[in-house]
């Protein structure tokens, strides 16, 4: 057998897919492609003023519908890996610690997004020189946005938690109020005993399926990147950035140093290096990339995370929870663009104005977890508080948003993948064997995975090639 050859459970080897077969060179080409669609064929303005819709544009019911059907299955998906994951446990007492843990990291690490935010934005100043005069802003562009954040208070948020029914959180695919049901419905299952243990076979086997019609639906991802990053284009634009270009390119070279550096060394400290997590990712990452979309790729996280080591109660419960309390990228954005706007306006802010607007945004942060879009409309919420930076000033960045939105969603991405190593870790749930394996492609990197739930057709989409 040749040394780092690809075995199959049985020991026989595994041939290895061509390049053209596999998921991610699918999705990179496909982002390629939708962005020369859009380039080409962009949207235009017809002699009467009004906006003709290019191909690209034309191409974006098919980036929807993908992440329509992902979302279709996520509830479904976090509340099995959830409840089977808790009713695995033997102590209770293990679901609050590893909650509170989660807890503690995104409290940690999401306050220091802002801070880096904050203070390379206080360096590279992106919005110095461009003497925009507030007089001259468009309110009415962000008044949607305004009229949304106002609505998210933090009563407000933590009474959205609790659904109205049981199955409205489902219908309405709600990822904390399944969260919560999850949570409860896995405890109630332990301390019925042996009564619940049907009940737990019934749901593995569900989980069994699911992840197959996951595996099902990856297959139509190079699909929806292409649809929805041909609308991205076609639609803005790379021209659309160039008046922004320090802003966009400011943010995402602080995205960088914040997931290479700072979560970098915190992947070092934990035993498991970040750039091979970003490897191992790299079809994930890519499907967020391309339809700007974190949530396209929830349903491979949780299992690339069970195969990477983790156990199955620690992904369960951190991984939904991070999608809404631990947003590095989002986070990272909002004191940069609140900066922006600042500068851009000629608004001088003191240290204690700027400390007042990080611990602003630490609260609004959560206020509009789950919100769809909750990128702009907590940014939104942000400047709504602090009176010294107007609302209005938001319309500076709409039209580049889009393209900030990806990199927001892939720092997101990234940063509850480590959240849920450095968690698991933290708790002794952390196989370290299958950590190396997965990170590294060892020759077992297609051995079958540990919980009963994840089935054998798991493997074609989830085997780093």
């Amino acid at each position: 057998m040749q040394i780092g050859a690809l075995t199959a459970p049985d020991g026989q080897p595994v041939k290895r897919k061509p390049l053209y077969a596999q998921l991610y060179f699918q999705v990179l080409f496909a982002i390629f492609m939708g962005g020369l669609i859009g380039h080409f064929f962009p949207s235009t303005i017809g002699p009467d003023g009004q906006a003709i819709a290019g191909l690209g544009e034309q191409l974006k019911p098919l980036g929807d519908g993908f992440i329509k059907l992902v979302k279709m299955i996520i509830a479904p998906v976090i509340f099995l890996t959830i409840v089977t994951g808790i009713a695995g446990i033997s102590n209770l007492g293990s679901v609050g610690r590893v909650v509170g843990k989660a807890f503690a990291y995104f409290l940690t690490f999401s306050t220091l997004a802002l801070i880096v935010g904050l203070i390379i934005a206080n360096l590279v100043q992106p919005g110095r020189g461009l003497n925009i005069d507030p007089a001259s802003l468009d309110a009415a562009a962000v008044a949607d946005y305004a009229a949304k954040a106002h609505e998210s208070t933090i009563v407000g948020f933590l009474l959205s938690i609790i659904p109205d029914t049981v199955v409205s959180a489902f219908s309405e695919g709600n990822i904390l109020q399944v969260l919560f049901i999850s949570v409860l419905f896995g405890i109630a299952l332990v301390m019925v005993g042996d009564a619940g243990k049907p009940v737990l076979r019934l749901l593995e086997s569900l989980s069994t399926a699911f992840f197959k019609l996951v595996a099902i639906l990856m297959k139509a991802a190079p699909i929806g990147a292409f649809g929805a990053f041909a609308f991205t284009i076609g639609k803005y634009g790379i021209g659309s950035i160039a008046n922004l270009a320090a802003l966009v390119a400011t943010f995402y070279v602080t995205a960088a140093v914040f997931v290479f550096g700072i979560l970098g060394l915190v992947a070092w400290a934990n035993g498991f290096s970040i750039f091979k997590l970003v490897r191992y990712l790299k079809e994930e990452l890519l499907l967020v990339l391309g339809t700007s979309s974190s949530e396209a790729a929830l349903p491979s996280l949780l299992q690339k995370m069970e195969r990477a080591g983790a156990s199955k109660s620690v992904v369960g419960l951190v991984v939904p929870t991070g999608y809404s309390f631990n947003l590095d990228g989002t986070n990272i954005y909002m004191t940069m663009a609140a900066l922006f706007i600042a500068q851009a306006l000629n608004i001088e802010l003191t240290l204690t104005q700027q400390i007042t607007l990080l611990l602003v945004a630490m609260l609004s942060s959560k206020g509009a977890a789950g919100i769809t879009g909750a990128g702009f409309i907590t940014l939104a919420a942000t400047l709504s508080v602090v009176p010294d930076v107007p609302v209005a000033g938001m319309a500076l960045i709409l039209g580049i948003d889009r393209f900030m939105s990806e990199c927001r969603a892939l720092t997101n991405f990234i940063g509850n993948a480590v959240a849920t190593l450095v968690v698991a870790r933290w708790e002794g749930e952390l196989d370290r064997d299958a950590l190396a394996t997965a990170l590294s492609k060892q020759p077992t990197a297609l051995a079958a995975p540990a919980d009963p739930a994840a089935g054998p057709g798991d493997k074609s989409v989830l085997a780093d090639d």
